[in-house]
C-alpha cells in the first residue's frame, strides 16, 4: 500500500490523523463556546452588518449559549458527547464571532477559565486576521507552553476585491501578517476559506491553493458557498441569483481534488465542507453528509491516481 510523506496511506494529509499522531493515546472532541465576543465588522469600529454570508446560528451548536458562563457551556457540551463517547478529552472551540477582539483582560477570563476545567486538553480560538497583535499573540505564545492552541483565522479569500465585497473589512496582507506572526510563536495556526464567492472563477481558486502553500499555514478548513437565511448575501442572492455559482456536489469535488493537487502537502486538511442545521440553509441542499463528502473526494483521487500536492510535484 502506498504512503504518502505524511505518514498514511489517505491521499490527503488529514487532520483526524495528525490528531492521532499528535494524541496517540485519547479521543479529542472539540466543544464550542460563546463567550459573548463581537466583530469590529459589526459594532461599527470598522463596519456594519457583519460578513455578508455570516449567521451564527447557522453553524452555532445548542449547548453553545452565550448567556450561560463558560463552565456551564463546556458542562453542557461534554454531556452531549460524554453519551457516545466516555473516554475521552475536551478542546474548548471558541467559535462564534471574533474571539480575541476585546480587552486582554477579558481574554484572559474566558480562556483561563476554560482550560481551567477538568479534562480540558487546549484551545481553539477562531477570529478574524485583524483581531491579534503582538500582546495577544505573547500570551497565547505562552499559553501554548502547557496546552494545545490553536488559532483559527477566518481568511475567507485571497483576493482584496473580494474581502471588500463580502464587507470584511480586512486584507489579505492582515491575513499573511497574522499567520506569519503566530506560526513565529510556535502557536498551532488553521485558515479558513470559503470557496465560491461572488465575482470569484475556478483559477482564482486554485490559485488560491498556491498562495496558501506559500504561508506557513498548518491547518486548512475549506467549505463550499452556502446561503443561510437571515443574511445580507441572503437577500441578494433572492434578487440577484444569476450573480451566484452555486456548486453541485460533482463540480465541487472535482475543484477539491485540483485544489489539493496544488497545496503543499505539510498542510493538514481539517474539512472540505460545512453542514447547515436544518432549517438555515436556501442553497445548495446537497442532502449530503460530511464525511459522505470527504469519501467522493478519496474515491475521486484514487481514480485519477492523484494526491495532495501532486502537481506541485510535477512543477518544472
Amino acid at each position: 500500500m502506498q504512503e504518502f510523506p505524511w505518514g498514511h496511506s489517505r491521499r490527503y494529509n488529514d487532520f483526524q490523523s495528525r490528531f492521532r499522531i499528535m494524541f496517540p493515546d485519547m479521543k479529542i472532541q472539540k466543544i464550542s463556546v460563546d463567550p459573548g465576543f463581537t466583530c469590529p465588522n459589526r459594532d461599527g469600529s470598522k463596519g456594519k452588518g457583519g460578513c455578508t454570508y455570516c449567521n451564527n446560528a447557522a453553524f452555532t451548536p445548542y449547548f453553545s449559549n452565550k448567556k450561560r458562563s463558560v463552565t456551564e457551556q463546556i458542562e453542557s457540551g461534554i454531556r452531549f458527547f460524554a453519551r457516545k463517547y466516555p473516554a475521552m478529552k475536551y478542546l474548548a472551540y471558541f467559535q462564534s464571532f471574533s474571539n480575541t477582539y476585546g480587552p486582554l483582560e477579558d481574554l484572559k477570563t474566558v480562556f483561563e477559565e476554560a482550560l481551567s476545567f477538568p479534562g480540558l486538553t487546549g484551545l481553539v480560538i477562531a477570529t478574524r486576521p485583524d483581531c491579534v497583535n503582538d500582546e495577544i499573540l505573547d500570551y497565547l505564545a505562552d499559553l501554548a507552553q502547557k496546552h494545545y492552541i490553536m488559532l483559527e483565522l477566518g481568511i475567507e479569500s485571497h483576493l482584496d476585491r473580494t474581502l471588500v465585497t463580502i464587507n470584511r473589512c480586512h486584507t489579505f496582507a492582515d491575513s499573511q501578517r497574522a499567520v506569519e506572526q503566530a506560526a513565529g510563536r510556535k502557536i498551532h495556526t488553521s485558515a479558513h476559506f470559503i470557496l465560491g464567492l461572488p465575482g470569484e472563477s475556478r483559477n482564482d481558486w486554485l490559485d488560491q491553493a498556491r498562495f496558501i502553500s506559500q504561508l506557513p499555514v498548518e491547518n486548512l478548513k475549506l467549505h463550499q458557498l452556502q446561503i443561510h437565511k437571515e443574511t445580507v448575501m441572503a437577500g441578494y442572492y433572492m434578487k440577484n441569483s444569476g450573480d451566484f455559482h452555486l456548486f453541485s456536489v460533482d463540480e465541487y469535488a472535482g475543484l477539491v481534488v485540483n485544489y489539493l493537487e496544488l497545496l503543499d502537502p505539510r498542510i493538514t486538511v481539517e474539512r472540505f465542507t460545512s453542514q447547515a442545521p436544518e432549517g438555515w440553509l436556501i442553497a445548495p441542499d446537497w442532502g449530503l453528509k460530511n464525511h459522505e463528502f470527504t469519501a467522493r473526494v478519496e474515491k475521486l483521487l484514487t481514480e485519477r491516481d492523484s494526491w495532495q500536492g501532486k502537481a506541485r510535484e510535477n512543477i518544472g
